[in-house]
């Protein structure tokens, strides 16, 4: 009986040992190496952001190193780069003024700017004393429990760069935040508002008394509408806080979103009239003592319920506001535009949003409800009536840029997929189409600069280039008289190229997801002139850091190439096997592929850590940048169109190397990622084993209309009376909730105002009355992106694939006090 009992033991001992070692640990203090608050300590300036100026070709940027930040100017015509000041000089002169201690190495400056014809700096500055938050009452009138009534007291301050000296000023930008409903005139003579939802103007001289005193009796406004109303008004979205105070609305003066004249007489604007556009809720349980309730209008597809677009025009000569007749489509979308910015103006205090054309004429667009037909038109002023110059027609939803207006208005520069592929066309006055400028295989991405005395067009663009990831973006030119396309950034890297008003030079940063990002300065014809930086790695690779790996591999059909990346452990062993995990996005208006070396990674090399082998893949369907065949492959078909790509990536990667497991596949995607990780383990059970859907839109017939209508398709129908109808069909993730067998976690903020929490509430309930097993994770207080509780979110993702690919249940606990401390610490 003893031996009985001792061999008992001793199996019992063994299989408990082989029960310790059959699962893999996930490695959290791997993991916790790379949160986001630890990355800031590690990661700095990936890019130069050129600051051009304009009284010449120079430019300054700022750059962040392990060893500070640095300010400089360029001077391209002779070749150098200079610190901007002294650091350690003002540092000194920063701490008499202020009398807390600064030094050279930790200067932090804010909302720095050449004043003064280019002679003086402006820039703020932070003090460890701390005083009460400008706009507390506000935020206290909002929330009774609102918190943190103190911030750290901003001073503002003048630098001569002649003499070096430093001066204070009084700060001027926090009486222009508190004055952001104005809408300032191009010649600064007239203020156009909303109050009361309609429209009211003011003249500089009471403008100015505004900027004093906002609350100046004396200030003299004049109305110019009397028939606004909820709903119906000449400002804001539609979309209303019921938490703030009624009186408190009234007195409001808000933004009017008018576009100028060039002569500052006249201006534009699209009222919408959403009176009749149905409510949606969400309730916030955690804001206030009693939970309140939030309504905002939300147009569903397939609703007759839409908003309605009206073209405004407004005179001050003859102080009349015009309806322009623009009647084309049923339930049609507006779209007016605004001319362009010069890169010399990014820093002005003032920018004028002015309608793009003359004072005869500005431009628009008109776009059906089913998007299949855009006009692109100008509003004649003289002859008051509409002009179409353009008509886009597609069989799919159709997308267009804004137009290049140039030579006075006699040409324009119009962007179009009309071949298959998004390319620049040029045109006259009247709409004749003059010659196609770019054409081939090729996706042009968006006009960087126009050189019209020379008539150079400056575009980025991508897949041109042979033997490189066809979504690397570059830099080229081509003459609008016609010509061969030159290119101006080679390398086999994705480019961001940042082209002065002139044409004449230009910074490109570039970088892969496997390389250092690096900028040099250009000039127009591709010849570099200098070495600009080299983002400074040495704490991230330090820390266990590797760049990950791009791949490529066929879609589903066998022939189209989709690009992936692979994201591995650091302490990776290609003699071990590990799970994958796919995380998705399917499109269709971008991919989650990163293409350049980028801060963010928990959805994947920090997930990668815990002990997987992490992917993400394009699909068929996905990005706008490559052919509209590519782009609108999932038309119709919304649910289900990128599933069989994505199964593909993952059995060619098992296919090609060992070390990855094809029975412990994981998915994972947010907003529609989590739509399409629950599709796929709906589609493919037997497939996907683990998903972690977090704000999925699992219903798109309650999703909002504009995304889900255009890339699923609405059909347009006559009635036998002569009506116009909308009919949207679609398929839903849970019309397949019997189908889950593997392990699914649901995550939604609970007000979320994107995609409502709805979508997975609805999900969990097919999921009960299938009588399946599931996880779902409610986050208080949360919108779409999850705020505060990004990092809470993470932990419970990696818990659930631990658990559940690697096989470890006892996973450590998620600590948040020591998120909240590290989070102190980095601020």
């Amino acid at each position: 009986m003893k031996r009985l009992i001792v061999l008992i033991g001793i199996f019992l001992f063994h299989s408990l040992a082989h029960a310790q070692d059959s699962f893999t640990k996930g490695n959290y203090e791997l993991a916790s190496r790379f949160s986001p608050e630890k990355l800031k300590k590690m990661i700095f300036s990936t890019d130069v952001k050129a600051h051009w100026l304009k009284n010449s070709d120079r430019f300054w940027y700022e750059y962040e190193t392990s060893d500070g930040k640095n300010w400089y100017l360029v001077n391209p015509a002779n070749r150098t780069k200079t610190q901007l000041f002294d650091k350690d000089a003002l540092a000194a002169q920063l701490t008499l003024i202020i009398k807390d201690p600064f030094d050279g190495q930790h200067l932090d400056l804010k909302d720095l700017k050449f004043v003064e014809e280019e002679n003086a700096l402006q820039f703020k500055v932070k003090s460890s004393e701390e005083v009460l938050k400008k706009d507390w009452d506000e935020i206290k009138a909002k929330n009774k429990n609102a918190k943190d009534s103190l911030e750290k007291k901003t001073f503002t301050f003048k630098y001569s760069l002649a003499n070096q000296s430093l001066t204070e000023i009084e700060d001027q930008e926090e009486k222009r935040k508190r004055l952001s409903w104005a809408n300032i005139s191009p010649d600064s003579s007239k203020i156009v508002f909303v109050k009361h939802e309609n429209l009211y103007w003011m003249d500089k001289e009471n403008f100015l008394k505004a900027v004093k005193d906002e609350k100046d009796s004396t200030i003299v406004s004049h109305q110019i509408t009397d028939d606004g109303e909820k709903d119906y008004s000449y400002g804001g979205s539609g979309r209303g806080d019921d938490n703030v105070d009624e009186e408190k609305k009234k007195d409001d003066r808000k933004r009017a979103s008018v576009y100028w004249s060039p002569n500052s007489n006249e201006f534009v604007l699209s009222r919408t009239d959403a009176r009749q556009v149905k409510d949606l809720w969400v309730l916030h349980n955690t804001k206030n003592p009693r939970p309140t309730l939030e309504t905002y209008k939300y147009a569903m597809p397939g609703e007759k319920e839409q908003p309605r677009n009206e073209l405004k025009h407004y005179s001050f000569d003859s102080e009349e506001m015009t309806d322009l007749e623009i009647d084309t489509f049923k339930d049609q979308s507006l779209g007016i535009w605004s001319a362009d910015l010069l890169a010399s103006q990014m820093d002005d205090d003032f920018k004028p949003v002015k309608w793009l054309g003359d004072e005869n004429y500005f431009y628009f667009t008109i776009t059906s409800r089913d998007l299949k037909r855009i006009d692109i038109c100008r509003w004649n002023i003289k002859e008051n009536k509409k002009e179409v110059l353009v008509e886009e027609r597609s069989n799919t939803y159709i997308e267009v840029q804004k137009p290049k207006i140039l030579n006075n208005g006699t040409e324009f520069i119009h962007w179009s997929e009309r071949d298959g592929w998004g390319h620049f066309y040029l045109y006259d006055v009247n709409g004749n189409m003059k010659r196609q400028l770019t054409s081939g295989p090729y996706h042009t991405e968006s006009i960087e600069r126009l050189d019209e005395k020379n008539r150079i067009l400056y575009f980025s663009a991508n897949g041109k280039e042979k033997d490189e990831d066809p979504y690397y973006l570059h830099l080229y030119k081509v003459s609008l008289n016609g010509g061969n396309v030159t290119l101006l950034n080679p390398g086999n890297y994705d480019h961001r190229a940042l082209v002065n008003d002139k044409a004449t030079y230009f910074v490109n940063n570039y970088s892969r997801v496997n390389t250092t990002p690096a900028s040099a300065l250009y000039d127009n014809q591709g010849r570099k002139i200098m070495d600009l930086e080299e983002a400074d790695l040495r704490s991230l690779i330090a820390a266990g850091y590797q760049f990950p790996e791009p791949y490529t591999v066929k879609a589903d059909d066998g022939i189209t190439d989709l690009y992936g990346v692979m994201y591995k452990p650091f302490d990776f062993d290609s003699t071990k096997s590990y799970p994958i995990i796919e995380y998705v996005y399917p499109g269709p208006q971008t991919e989650s592929v990163n293409k350049s070396f980028g801060r963010s990674m928990d959805r994947i090399d920090r997930l990668a850590q815990l002990g997987f082998v992490v992917v993400t893949v394009g699909n068929r369907g996905g990005h706008p940048a490559r052919s509209k065949w590519y782009h609108n492959y999932g038309y119709g078909n919304l649910r289900d169109y990128g599933l069989a790509d994505k199964k593909a990536a993952v059995e060619q990667l098992a296919d090609r190397y060992t070390y990855i497991d094809r029975s412990r596949v994981g998915i994972h995607g947010h907003s529609g990622g989590g739509f399409m990780s629950t599709a796929a383990m709906l589609v493919y059970p037997d497939f996907f084993k683990v998903a972690v859907s977090s704000a999925g839109n699992h219903e798109n017939n309650i999703y909002n209309r504009w995304w889900s209508e255009k890339h699923h398709g609405v059909k347009e129908v006559i009635t036998p009376k002569g009506d116009t109808t909308f009919v949207y069909q679609i398929e839903r993730n849970p019309d397949l909730a019997k189908n889950l067998k593997g392990h699914l976690l649901l995550v939604t903020g609970d007000v979320d105002n994107n995609v409502h929490p709805a979508n997975t509430i609805r999900m969990a309930n097919a999921l009960i009355k299938a009588n399946k097993r599931f996880d779902f994770i409610i986050l208080p207080g949360q919108r779409h992106g999850f705020g505060d509780m990004t990092e809470y979110f993470f932990w419970r993702m990696a818990d659930y694939y631990v658990q559940h690919l690697l096989g470890d249940n006892t996973p450590r606990p998620v600590d948040m006090l020591e998120i909240q401390r590290e989070k102190a610490l980095t601020k």
